[in-house]
């Protein structure tokens, strides 16, 4: 049977949904029968011009997990820096036009990102961000999103745009939200919801955008790239083992996606036929080797801990090059920009924006549509259209570890 501490963080769960259900984010719930929303086929996103299918229940009938947490960037960014002076904001149309709500907030997409797709699999609401959300207990007990957009690895990577949220300051807000579990739970209470939690990480993208490619503190000079990666997946390395310490159990690393595809860098490297930049991608396919490689090594040194990594280029190249039977038209041009593959500027207005979403792989330079995040949570979940995560998919970590908690 599951432990008693266990049953008590569901029993509290249970209670705060009942009573505070409209305190998490009010898009999952339809006010007069508190159902969440979710789309008829989760391979592809709620269009603009059709409204969400309500289900009698969420993906699942009960929490698979206590809680989802997310550490990252702009890929799994829901709304923090719509709190903090940056450039790197989401917060105005037309990002968010074919969400739940159908408006702006905070995410880098057209709609829902990876993370949002993964706590309905769980049968968990939407996580609310660490700025967005009062500080209440109920209000963090299905998790918590600290990621900002523009944040990476190193301290300074997106510093010119503006103020972020750090690596290392994201694991401190987590350690706060770990601490306030403490004191209102009670010690066992917490470590039992926090090691039966699930933690995502998503982050890295940035410090080859806006440090190691933009040749920062003339880095290029100090590491060549092989050094640059195996100092990221270092570093990496040391953060998880932090979190570890904080009773941390459950990991999901995400790997990085090959923004040599990126709009942003076909316009810039002047790719004639919409033809990736293979010397970027190579960096990125190298880190995700040394990733791949240090969460394994972690799996062997880390008593009790499940820790998967998803390799989200291999994934978004088998939607690239298999496009066609994901239903996609477009591979390099973004949905919304300026310039050559809508490349050259960053979406701004709607009307920079192309009227159907889904037939496109990249909404803005940078950030795929909510099509592609669907088909990646998937993959991520239960491997569904190709294998991206190693050594297990998500479900099969859940599911492996509950039945360790069985007596």
């Amino acid at each position: 049977m599951l432990t008693t501490h266990l049953l008590a963080i569901f029993l509290i769960s249970a209670i705060v949904s009942h009573s505070k259900a409209l305190r998490f984010p009010q898009e999952l719930y339809n006010l007069s029968s508190n159902q969440i929303f979710i789309v008829d086929n989760l391979s592809r996103p709620p269009s603009s011009s059709a409204s969400p299918t309500p289900l009698l229940s969420p993906a699942v009938s009960s929490p698979l997990v206590p809680a989802l947490f997310i550490i990252g960037d702009s890929t799994v960014d829901c709304g923090n820096n719509n709190y903090l002076g940056t450039f790197a904001r989401a917060d105005r149309p037309p990002y968010g036009r074919d969400f739940d709500t159908h408006l702006p907030t905070g995410r880098f997409c057209n709609g829902r990102i990876p993370v949002d797709y993964l706590a309905l699999h769980l049968g968990l609401p939407f996580v609310p961000s660490y700025l967005g959300q009062t500080g209440e207990l109920e209000d963090m007990l299905h998790g918590v999103n600290y990621a900002s957009a523009a944040a990476g690895i190193i301290f300074s990577s997106g510093s010119e745009l503006g103020q972020h949220i750090s690596l290392t300051h994201q694991i401190q807000q987590f350690s706060d939200t770990y601490q306030q579990f403490v004191l209102s739970l009670g010690e066992d209470v917490a470590i039992d919801l926090i090691s039966s939690s699930v933690l995502y990480i998503s982050i890295g993208i940035n410090d080859y955008i806006h440090y190691y490619l933009r040749n920062v503190s003339n880095v290029q000079n100090l590491y060549l790239p092989w050094g640059f990666n195996q100092f990221l997946a270092s570093t990496m390395r040391q953060e998880i083992k932090n979190l570890y310490n904080t009773n941390v159990r459950r990991f999901v690393v995400m790997g990085l996606p090959p923004i040599g595809c990126a709009p942003y860098y076909l316009q810039r490297y002047k790719s004639n036929n919409g033809e990736c930049v293979e010397e970027i991608n190579d960096m990125i396919m190298e880190f995700n080797f040394f990733t791949r490689y240090m969460t394994d090594e972690l799996l062997h040194e880390l008593p009790d801990a499940g820790i998967i990594f998803c390799d989200v280029f291999q994934g978004s190249m088998d939607i690239i090059r298999n496009h066609k039977s994901y239903g996609f038209e477009s591979t390099a041009n973004a949905c919304c920009g300026l310039g050559k593959y809508n490349g050259w500027m960053m979406c701004m207005s709607p009307q920079m924006a192309c009227r159907n979403a889904s037939d496109h792989i990249w909404w803005d330079q940078f950030h795929p549509t909510d099509a592609v995040n669907a088909i990646l949570a998937d993959n991520v979940w239960r491997s569904r259209h190709t294998e991206m995560c190693y050594p297990m998919n998500l479900e099969k970590m859940v599911f492996s570890q509950s039945l360790n908690n069985l007596v």
